[in-house]
């Protein structure tokens, strides 16, 4: 065993704070229905961590639960993002907390985890997690998830923004949702996972050109990376408003251009087909929106719709790529991008 994995044993003492946003983890089906009769956010945050407190072995001094919020993740928003960040950033800065978890709805995971990893500061570990099961299911996957997630929150190897989910730790802005029901419905493009749950503690993988190691590399694409923390506006209406369009077979370009010709539009991710390509229509309604001065190309982000793998080298049309980030991830980015570079942040 390495010296990595044996300190995994010996846990940090000190709390480790649960914020709880809903999301099918705090689920609740009525008695006799079936799984997917269930509606999500119903269940707070200390309700879930009950029945674990008394089997977390004295690893972890103290567990402290917030609810931040309580809803579907479908329905995740700005407002909501910026009150998490802001008590996430407040564990950060206590002496106190050595580790953080955020139980979070499947839907939206990804595009949260990127907003986090451009926002906060601090190299505790922030760890997301989440259940394909509501909790009142025979096939509940919540609890197990949530246990190996404050683990990992208190594991002295683990740095920076964390997803725990089914046994598998990955760097959290590298996870997207790739399947709709299935409990592994979650991947890590074509990378391994960073740490794996075995017989009680989590064994860490040693990094590979994919997976670089976290406390180096926690972005999934540094190229896309905001130069230090991002200070948001404090007003959400302020926030970088872009959209995403979807390249597809018969796409004339009239959506984007009617979509442009909102000013409150700042960027533009297109979900590509393939190796970033696009229909001739978005790439000419593009080009011309730059010569008319409308948007830079600094503006727009190229981002498969594949669900394996991610754009490589430079496509044909030369607009900026989005590497490895699933589309709704790349619109994030972008936001965080525009966002650092504007008077107001």
């Amino acid at each position: 065993m390495s010296s990595r994995n044996q300190d995994t044993v010996a846990q940090r003492a000190g709390t480790v704070r649960v914020l709880g946003t809903g999301g099918t983890i705090a689920g609740t089906a009525p008695v006799g229905a079936p799984d997917n009769a269930y509606k999500a956010g119903q269940l707070a945050v200390e309700e879930l961590l009950r029945p674990l407190l008394p089997d977390l072995g004295g690893r972890i001094h103290q567990v402290q639960a917030l609810q931040v919020a309580q809803l579907d993740s479908r329905n995740m928003g700005h407002a909501v993002w910026q009150r998490l960040a802001a008590e996430l950033q407040a564990g950060q800065d206590d002496p106190t907390v050595v580790g953080q978890v955020v139980t979070h709805g499947t839907d939206t995971l990804e595009e949260t985890a990127v907003f986090l990893q451009g926002v906060l500061r601090g190299t505790k570990p922030v760890v997301l997690t989440a259940a394909m099961r509501p909790a009142t299911s025979n096939q509940a996957d919540g609890p197990k998830n949530l246990r190996q997630a404050l683990h990992l929150a208190a594991d002295p190897a683990a740095q920076g923004l964390w997803m725990a989910f089914g046994g598998q730790a990955w760097p959290a802005a590298q996870v997207r949702k790739v399947h709709p029901f299935a409990l592994e419905a979650f991947g890590g493009g074509d990378g391994p996972p960073g740490a794996l749950w075995d017989r009680g503690v989590w064994v860490w993988l040693p990094p590979t050109d994919e997976r670089a190691a976290p406390e180096s590399a926690p972005w999934p694409d540094t190229s896309l990376a905001p130069m230090g923390p991002v200070a948001m506006p404090s007003d959400v209406e302020h926030w970088p408003r872009v959209e995403i369009v979807h390249s597809h077979a018969g796409a004339d370009g009239r959506l984007l251009q009617t979509l442009l010709a909102d000013a409150s539009v700042q960027g533009v991710v297109v979900s590509a087909t393939g190796n970033g390509s696009m229909h001739d229509a978005l790439h000419q309604v593009l080009q011309q929106a730059v010569a008319q001065g409308r948007l830079q190309r600094e503006q727009v982000l190229v981002a498969t719709r594949c669900t394996r793998g991610w754009v490589v080298g430079t496509p044909e049309h030369g607009w900026p790529v989005a590497a490895r980030l699933t589309p709704a991830q790349a619109r994030v980015a972008l936001m965080l991008r525009l966002a650092a570079a504007s008077p107001r942040a």
